[in-house]
């Protein structure tokens, strides 16, 4: 099943909406299955890139201009040696839309529930809103 996310970050300087494909093994029923799957994804995703390692890193013309129009151009080098681990990221990703710090939208109307019954469509568009959080007094 192929669907569609655009993620959107309330409160950056530069917001950059980022439409990216995913090709899922089956079609989730609820918001949490869709949420475990794209979690596991981007787990196994991060750990095969920590794994791939070159001699010397280079960038074609290409890759530095499809990285400038993402907003970051790096060789995506990770410093730190620690492992993702995929179960505690899904419960991470699970508790983070119960509080509230992002929201889900398909065909334009608001998921609010983990449990809801939902009917993905090949090719649907998902929207994820990050909400950030602001810094400064209170008063």
């Amino acid at each position: 099943m192929r669907i569609y996310f655009t993620v959107k970050s309330v409160g950056k300087r530069k917001p950059f909406l980022t439409k990216k494909e995913y090709i899922l093994s089956s079609a989730p029923s609820t918001l949490r299955e869709l949420i475990t799957e794209i979690v596991a994804h981007h787990v196994r995703e991060y750990k095969e890139r920590a794994e791939e390692s070159q001699l010397i890193a280079f960038l074609s013309e290409e890759e530095i201009s499809t990285k400038a129009t993402q907003g970051k151009v790096g060789f995506g080098s990770k410093y730190d040696d620690r492992q993702a681990n995929e179960e505690a990221s899904i419960q991470t990703a699970l508790l983070a839309f119960e509080d509230g710090l992002y929201r889900v939208f398909l065909h334009e109307e608001e998921v609010s529930e983990l449990s809801s019954k939902i009917d993905f469509q090949d090719g649907d568009d998902i929207t994820f809103i990050k909400f950030t959080m602001l810094s400064g007094r209170l008063w």
